[in-house]
């Protein structure tokens, strides 16, 4: 135990010496991520009472362990994930006959299925809580709000919102009379009106605000954005759902612009009134972690991505949009960005993280929980009153192996994505 106190100091001195504190946040955050979506596995499986004999950190040699009762625990050499070894997960596996009771697959239905999704559940767990403490302890942006948040002059130093009096902070209600709720709405009011006098009512310190900008007209692109505070929104990777975190965009149009950056102000939620937003969020990112596998499993997302593998052009254009299966490194390389943009970015990627792989570790294929589960349930179809019926996994062994050749095959190919064309920062 204190040659592993020593080792943990020392990577932490590194850290601080060569300034990778934020890489070793989220390594850590990773690491606890895995460990407790094991640790699902382990306190189910110990509650059914089957028999549960490792619960480790990593894979090949061992490193560190302790032994309590039956149970070892302790930390291997390749930092690759961890494992939990349930006793007897599938009829090929030999078993004491002493230990057959206590077998994984001798358990009654409904603790098969239990165990086999409690990694997922823990997954799902860590991102509720996550978001709810995001929106009690650091707050996240109104939806319905649009507020000043940043100036952006335009070229040759032009600067009409300043110049209108506009300040950061203000919010806007009104744009020529019209109601606004949304940035897209504050950008289409000024899109068409270079030139031409706007009327603008702010809220500003409780009271309301008239004035009057000038759009700008411009040859940049409709839209711009730089993100701020964060919230929970995901898009795929492959071992996490980011996406750029909802950023503020400047209102900009395809003629004019009046040269502000704008999002919602950040607000905090109370504890009660946070479990209620954090379910809604969780369910739209479960929602979006759904939608981004069925995309990436299609045969339109394998042939897009095999595109991007074998045309450079198209692995920039994916890698500037972002919208491409990340590997572990690129997801790492992500979240330390959230990590330097600010701690409510980093949560809300590691929040895209666990759904992602919660959601992808349910895909109904052997070795993944969701082939267990698949497997209980088909069991449970099969079996008869008095008459248990086993399934032959051996039957299903090729398969597991394809599904193991694609997903190494995925695996291999989007680090060398993440390393020859790396996705550009969500946070810029």
């Amino acid at each position: 135990m204190a040659q592993l106190a020593l080792v943990v100091a020392l990577v932490v001195l590194a850290a601080m010496a060569t300034h990778t504190t934020d890489l070793l946040v989220v390594i850590v955050a990773l690491v606890i991520m895995v460990m407790l979506h094991e640790f699902g596995h382990f306190a189910t499986a110990k509650w059914s009472h089957m028999k549960v004999t490792e619960y480790f950190l990593g894979f090949g040699p061992r490193l560190w362990s302790v032994r309590k009762g039956e149970t070892e625990y302790g930390i291997k050499a390749i930092p690759a994930g961890g494992y939990v070894k349930i006793v007897g997960m599938s009829n090929v596996e030999e078993v004491d006959p002493a230990d057959e009771p206590r077998t994984y697959r001798e358990q009654p239905f409904h603790n098969r299925l239990l165990v086999a999704v409690a990694g997922s559940a823990m997954h799902a767990v860590m991102a509720f809580v996550l978001i709810w403490g995001l929106l009690v302890f650091m707050g996240a942006p109104a939806s319905n709000v649009v507020a000043i948040v940043g100036f952006s002059p335009l070229a040759h130093g032009s600067d009409p919102a300043r110049a209108a009096g506009l300040r950061v902070g203000d919010v806007v209600e009104r744009v020529d009379g019209k109601k606004i709720t949304s940035q897209d709405q504050l950008s289409k009011a000024v899109s068409d009106r270079a030139g031409q006098a706007v009327t603008i009512v702010v809220k500003r310190g409780g009271h309301l605000r008239t004035l009057v900008v000038t759009p700008q007209a411009t040859t940049g692109s409709s839209a711009t954005s730089a993100p701020r505070k964060s919230s929970t929104s995901s898009s795929s990777t492959l071992s996490s759902s980011t996406s750029k975190v909802p950023s503020s965009k400047e209102a900009s149009g395809e003629n004019a612009r009046i040269g502000v950056e704008i999002g919602g102000p950040v607000e905090r939620s109370g504890p009660l009134v946070a479990l209620g937003r954090s379910t809604v969020d969780l369910g739209r990112t479960i929602g979006a972690s759904v939608t981004a596998l069925g995309q990436v499993f299609s045969p339109n997302g394998i042939s897009s991505y095999l595109h991007d593998l074998t045309n450079p052009a198209a692995a920039n254009q994916a890698a500037r949009s972002g919208k491409r299966i990340q590997s572990i490194y690129g997801a790492v390389r992500t979240a330390t960005q959230g990590a330097r943009a600010g701690a409510g970015d980093l949560v809300a990627v590691l929040v895209a993280i666990n759904v992602f792989v919660g959601m992808l570790n349910l895909l109904p294929m052997l070795p993944l929980d969701g082939g267990h589960v698949a497997v209980a349930v088909y069991e449970r179809i099969r079996s008869r009153r008095g008459r248990r019926y086993h399934a032959d996994v051996t039957k299903l062994t090729p398969v597991a192996y394809a599904f193991v050749l694609f997903l190494g095959f995925i695996v291999v190919s989007s680090l060398y994505l993440d390393i020859t064309h790396p996705v550009a920062n969500p946070f810029q």
